[in-house]
C-alpha cells in the first residue's frame, strides 16, 4: 500500500442494484476530519469529478467509465454530508469554507500531483476554492452547469433557493419529504433520464431522515444577501477561475431550470474555454455524457495529459 493510501478504509458494501451500476474501486478516505467515500477507475493522469447538491459520485458513472478506458485515472469523491460520506447532523457544519478545506485535504490525499478538474453544481465553487492553495497542480478544467463566483448584483435567486430559505416549510420538505433528491427528474429535459434504479440510486444515500441535513444546509449556502458567509470563498473561487490560463471547456445543459442562466457568468470567467451547449437539464451527465467525455479528453490532450 502506498504511503498516501494509509488513511484509506474499506467502503461499506452496496446493495445489489447499486453494485451493478458502480463497477469501480471504492474506499473511505479521511480528510479534513471526516471520512469521504471515493470511487476510482483506471490508471494514468488524474481526473477529479466533483458533484454538487444533493447528488453523489454516482452522477459521474457514465462519464467515468469511458475516461478510464481512454487511459485516465478517474476519482469521484462524495462531498461531506452526501452520498456515502460522513453525514454531520449540525447544519452549521455546511459552509463553503469548510467544504473547500475538506476537498482540498482530500485532493492532497488522492490526487497529490497534476490533475484535471471536472465540476458540477456546488462542486464548482467548492472545487475551485479548494484549488486556491494548489493552483500549480490544476492542469485542466471542465465546467458543467455550476457557478464559479458570487452572483451578479442583478441576478434574481432561483425559486428553488428562495424556497430553501423559507422557515418551517422548507425544513419539512427537505427533511420529511426528501426534497430535492426525490424530484431530480423535474430538472431534466428528458425526465425519463432519472427514473427506475437511477432515481432510486440518487435517493438511497439519503433514505434515512437523520441523514438529510446536507441538502437544505447546502441550498442555504447560496448567498441571497450581501453579507452572506459564502461570499468570501466565492470570490476566491472566481479568482482561481479567472487566473487559470490552462486548457478549459464548458459543457452546458441549456434546459436547466436551476442554473441554466448562469452560463454567461461562467463564460466570462473562462473566456478562452470552448463552450458546448447541449439540449439537457441540470444533470446533463445523465442525458449527454458523451459531450462531457469529449470535452474532458480534449482538455486532457491540450494539457499534455494524454
Amino acid at each position: 500500500m502506498k504511503d498516501r493510501d494509509l488513511r484509506r478504509l474499506p467502503a461499506p458494501p452496496l446493495p445489489g442494484f447499486l453494485a451493478r451500476l458502480l463497477p469501480f474501486e471504492r474506499s473511505l478516505v479521511e480528510a479534513g476530519g471526516v471520512r469521504l467515500h471515493v470511487m476510482e477507475a483506471g490508471s494514468g493522469p488524474t481526473v477529479v469529478l466533483l458533484h454538487g447538491n444533493p447528488t453523489w459520485g454516482f452522477l459521474w458513472r457514465r462519464v467515468a467509465a469511458p475516461l478510464a478506458d481512454a487511459g485516465l485515472r478517474v476519482v469521484m469523491p462524495d462531498l461531506a454530508g452526501l452520498g456515502l460520506s460522513d453525514k454531520p447532523r449540525d447544519p452549521a457544519f455546511h459552509t463553503l469554507e469548510r467544504h473547500a478545506r475538506i476537498v482540498g485535504a482530500l485532493l492532497d490525499e488522492v490526487a497529490p500531483g497534476p490533475l484535471l478538474l471536472v465540476l458540477h453544481d456546488w462542486g464548482g465553487a467548492i472545487g475551485l476554492a479548494a484549488m486556491e492553495e494548489r493552483r500549480a497542480r490544476l492542469a485542466g478544467l471542465v465546467v458543467t452547469n455550476t457557478v464559479v463566483g458570487p452572483p451578479r448584483p442583478t441576478t434574481r435567486p432561483t425559486r428553488f433557493h428562495r424556497f430553501a430559505n423559507l422557515p418551517l416549510v422548507s425544513a419539512a420538505a427537505f427533511r420529511l419529504l426528501g426534497f430535492p433528491q426525490n424530484a431530480l427528474h423535474l430538472t431534466q429535459a428528458d425526465r425519463a433520464s432519472i427514473s427506475g434504479d437511477v432515481a432510486r440510486a440518487y435517493r438511497w444515500p439519503l433514505r434515512r431522515l437523520a441523514d438529510r441535513t446536507a441538502p437544505l444546509a447546502m441550498a442555504r449556502m447560496v448567498p441571497l444577501r450581501e453579507d452572506h458567509p459564502s461570499l468570501p470563498a466565492l470570490r476566491r473561487s472566481l479568482a482561481v477561475a479567472t487566473s487559470f490560463e490552462g486548457p478549459a471547456a464548458i459543457v452546458w445543459g441549456e434546459r436547466d431550470p436551476v442554473l441554466g442562466r448562469a452560463l454567461r457568468g461562467v463564460a466570462e470567467a473562462l473566456p478562452r474555454a470552448a463552450i458546448t451547449r447541449v439540449a439537457a437539464g441540470h444533470y446533463l451527465q445523465e442525458e449527454t455524457p458523451d459531450a462531457i467525455v469529449g470535452a474532458v479528453l480534449d482538455v486532457a490532450r491540450r494539457a499534455g495529459l494524454r
